[in-house]
């Protein structure tokens, strides 16, 4: 018998009993409320922890005049550069596959003027 004002059953009881049945059937219980006819897990022997070697700490802390002053998002203009001409270069070969012509005398597919 529906309570509701349209008389239809409420479908998140039956929905939650299917998925609890469900999760039953995939998923056994485990531990002391597991059923009876499962087999117990066979029991490993302990065994010996790896011990790691102990690496000697350096001796006192670094010095600023030891260690080089780098930051990588700093580039020489040589490296500039490079960057530059992999990126024309990159560009040039991206709209070769579409069918234009790239390079310092094409502009927009048609070829200008020396």
């Amino acid at each position: 018998m529906a309570i509701n004002p349209r008389e239809v059953d409420d479908m998140r009881k039956h929905s939650v009993w299917i998925i609890e049945l469900l999760l039953h059937l995939l998923f056994p219980a485990r531990g002391r409320h597991r059923s009876a006819d499962v087999a117990p897990v066979a029991e490993h022997p302990d065994t010996p922890t790896l011990t790691l070697p102990r690496i000697p700490a350096e001796e006192g802390p670094l010095r600023g005049e030891d260690v080089a002053f780098l930051r990588p998002y700093v580039l020489t203009p040589q490296e500039r550069q490079e960057r530059r001409s992999q990126r024309a270069r990159r560009r040039a070969l991206w709209l070769a596959t579409y069918g234009v012509e790239a390079g310092p005398r094409w502009i927009h597919g048609v070829e200008v003027a020396r």
